[in-house]
């Protein structure tokens, strides 16, 4: 049997990519520290409920940045945390009369499942800020010995005024920044020496989780755990920096002044933000009742929708969500699966094994999607435009791969859809049907562990049948399920 013919010539890092970078306000051609190698931080969720869609936009977007850059040939380091101490947890665990470590664990096992159903892979490391306290501590003493950190009753602060950069990233004004500070300090705040300084340590309350530092028992700030998370895994100085736009002030505005004040040196390269996500025109929010976490839209659609629904638009555009928009990317997607479907049935059910002359011209053709597909890519991670070229691909392969096409031309077409589909993170294959008769029998091992109290097992079978597109509802009348 004939090999079959590489359609891929692999892109490699030969084609430059450009970035668009908030700190200069243009795109750039991507230019890592160390040749072949990316070392990257995204700011992941606070862990005190189930993540909403807001939170699955910037996972989704550089997870597939990610799998990009390295479909490109560079080795990325791949660091996401999890912010695990914070008010609202506190607040959470509170009012659940638990600890908040318990609460924090929770929520993280809650998010890696959505994460999971997303196809969002696994961070090369995810740190939890709470396991990350002695760096953070230490940090903050360099900060202080150098004099860009102050003790105040416990209380340490650091000085915005003496990092003469402050403001480049958000490029905001630092007079006004002040002005407007000045007018709306909260009390408590007047023992600042400046109304911009933000805090590094604060002093615990009572009943609040608690660590032993030289100024006081308490906990760091927030700004200062991305700061050391980072500096940890990935070095002083990385690559990319990225997050929802949310974050670019005061959160980035922050992790910048402290770590380049401690370190001495740039600390990234590159900072990509996404934009907000709006729910029918209109932010999310829940006294406007249009907050949705990923779990409930996964009662709804294959998770893998609202994956293809995030790409459909450029990372940097204002996305909205909407009901028709869902249906029109389950739609959309369907028809790459239906593709995929038809391609599954060509190889199968081929009468010939080798190329023809014909079909090897074809393949040539071919190769200018996956040209259209790197250019949209290279061009600060463009997924509309990427996508558009794996359409181009379908109606290819729904033209050209007719009853009597061979199984390598079949194979070659078929093989070049799941590449630039798994880029992106797109999953075309369609999943194996379950049949009533399985699913009833499933819900009954789920009912009879529920009665032993072996929730874990009640659990694991309610995700096994949600990831086959099967949801189950406990109702008064028992359980019910539909397909998603």
């Amino acid at each position: 049997m004939n090999q079959l013919p590489a359609v891929s010539e692999g892109s490699g890092m030969e084609k430059p990519m450009k970035i668009y970078n908030t700190l200069t306000k243009r795109k750039e051609e991507f230019v890592p520290i160390e040749p072949g190698k990316v070392r990257m931080y995204v700011c992941g969720p606070t862990v005190y409920n189930l993540i909403h869609i807001g939170n699955a936009r910037p996972m989704i977007v550089f997870d597939t940045a990610r799998r990009y850059l390295e479909y490109k040939g560079y080795e990325v380091n791949y660091v996401s945390n999890f912010t695990d101490v914070d008010d609202k947890i506190i607040n959470k665990a509170i009012e659940e009369g638990v600890s908040a470590e318990e609460i924090s664990s929770r929520y993280i096992a809650e998010c890696k499942k959505d994460m999971e159903g997303m196809n969002v892979r696994p961070a090369t490391t995810h740190p939890q800020a709470t396991k990350e306290i002695p760096g953070m501590i230490s940090m903050i003493e360099d900060l202080m010995e150098k004099g860009y950190a102050y003790n105040v009753n416990g209380t340490v602060y650091f000085r915005t005024r003496k990092f003469k950069e402050y403001g480049k990233l958000s490029h905001k004004n630092l007079d006004d920044l002040r002005s407007g500070f000045r007018a709306i300090r909260v009390t408590g705040e007047e023992q600042k020496e400046d109304p911009l300084d933000f805090v590094l340590w604060k002093p615990k309350k009572e009943g609040e989780p608690y660590w032993d530092a030289p100024w006081s028992q308490g906990r760091p700030g927030w700004h200062i755990e991305c700061s050391v998370m980072s500096k940890h895994y990935l070095g002083k100085a990385i690559d990319i920096h990225a997050g929802g736009e949310d974050l670019v002030f005061p959160h980035h505005e922050n992790e910048i002044a402290q770590s380049e004040c401690c370190n001495g040196c740039e600390f990234a390269r590159y900072w990509m933000h996404n934009a907000f996500l709006n729910i029918d025109n209109r932010k999310m929010s829940k006294s406007l009742g249009n907050f949705f976490t990923v779990r409930e839209i996964g009662e709804k659609y294959d998770l893998n929708v609202l994956r293809f629904f995030m790409l459909s638009a450029h990372y940097r555009s204002p996305l909205n969500f909407s009901e028709e928009i869902m249906e029109a990317s389950k739609n959309s997607l369907e028809r790459m699966i239906t593709a995929m479907d038809r391609l599954n049935s060509a190889i199968s059910g081929a009468k010939t094994q080798e190329l023809t002359e014909d079909e090897k011209k074809k393949l040539e053709d071919m190769k200018q999607y996956r040209g259209k597909f790197e250019a949209a890519m290279d061009d600060d991670i463009n997924t509309a435009d990427a996508i558009a070229a794996v359409f181009e691909l379908v109606r290819f392969a729904n033209t050209e791969v007719t009853e009597g096409a061979s199984k390598d031309f079949a194979e070659a077409v078929r093989k070049e859809m799941l590449e630039l589909t798994d880029i992106l993170g797109l999953i075309v294959e369609r999943k194996a049907e379950i049949l009533d008769e399985e699913i009833e029998q499933k819900i009954a091992e789920r009912q009879a562990a529920r009665k032993a109290k072996d929730f874990a097992k009640a659990d694991a079978i309610r995700d096994e049948l949600l990831a086959k597109g099967i949801v189950l509802m406990d109702t008064r009348e028992g359980v019910k399920w539909k397909k998603a």
